[in-house]
């Protein structure tokens, strides 16, 4: 703790950069809320017990130029008041050992702070054109709150990253949480998606029942699109390809109403990922 703020029964929003945050949208979503909010930080986990420092190396960043400073791979909370509402805004990168205790000492902070309910934010490369609106999907403690929140529910099994295991222990103790993820598409070599950040910051707006100031991201998410476009008029093999998508997309009403097929990508990616890793 470097600080102690007065929080009345605040909401949790983390993602983690790696694994589930293709595009880095997740984190670019969160990171753009800690702005926008003027989010103050007040907590952070010391990385040494949960990170390989060859595999997640820390970075050197200059400081005016001239001073060198080492930032450390961590996870690190801010806290912003939003309409009356406390939010908690938490941001790191996924840890290379000790899931259990990291996931642990989550939960039990999330709880110390009062929080009353928690949501992840993911997101996955998937067979989506880019010049469409951005599909998101999600899941809830139950069918009902699902159902409520108009989200369609995960039949994924197979592999996981933090932010699972993250929301499954919160969910198994009582700490109500709702993942959001939005899709990117698989073919854009961009290593930044602001349009689907774009589309995780409206739906967390919408989720949570606040406003949130788009003005500074859709300009950004239109930027990423017209570059997309521009690239991709160079290669007609393709063009034909995102047409393909695109009349795929209209025939099936934006990945069919009930979500079925976007979790049937989330199912693919999840599982590609894993396979990836363990060959």
């Amino acid at each position: 703790m470097e600080q102690d703020p007065d929080l009345d029964a605040p909401v949790l929003v983390m993602a983690f950069r790696g694994w589930n945050d293709a595009g880095d949208a997740a984190s670019g979503a969160v990171e753009y809320l800690r702005e926008q909010w003027h989010g103050r930080r007040f907590a952070h986990l010391d990385p040494e017990e949960f990170y390989d420092f060859q595999v997640t190396r820390p970075t050197v960043e200059l400081i005016e130029g001239t001073t060198r400073r080492i930032d450390w791979p961590q996870l690190t909370f801010w806290h912003a008041r939003v309409e009356d509402r406390d939010i908690v805004l938490g941001l790191g990168t996924e840890p290379n050992l000790k899931w259990k205790t990291f996931t642990h000492e989550i939960v039990s902070f999330a709880r110390e702070l009062g929080v009353t309910r928690a949501v992840t934010l993911g997101a996955f490369l998937a067979d989506v054109a880019h010049t469409r609106e951005v599909p998101v999907v999600g899941t809830a403690p139950s069918p009902e709150e699902s159902k409520r929140l108009g989200l369609a529910p995960s039949r994924y099994q197979g592999p996981t990253g933090i932010v699972g295991v993250v929301a499954d222990l919160a969910n198994r103790t009582a700490l109500p949480t709702v993942s959001l993820w939005a899709a990117s598409p698989h073919y854009v070599s961009s290593s930044e998606n602001p349009k689907a950040a774009l589309a995780l910051v409206e739906r967390l707006g919408s989720l949570l029942e606040v406003t949130i100031d788009l003005s500074d991201l859709m300009p950004a998410a239109q930027a990423w699109e017209d570059s997309i476009d521009e690239q991709v008029r160079q290669n007609e093999a393709l063009v034909d390809y995102i047409s393909g998508l695109e009349e795929a997309d209209d025939e099936l009403g934006a990945m069919d109403s009930d979500g079925d097929g976007l979790a049937e990508e989330i199912e693919r990616f999840l599982e590609q990922r894993g396979g990836a890793e363990g060959s």
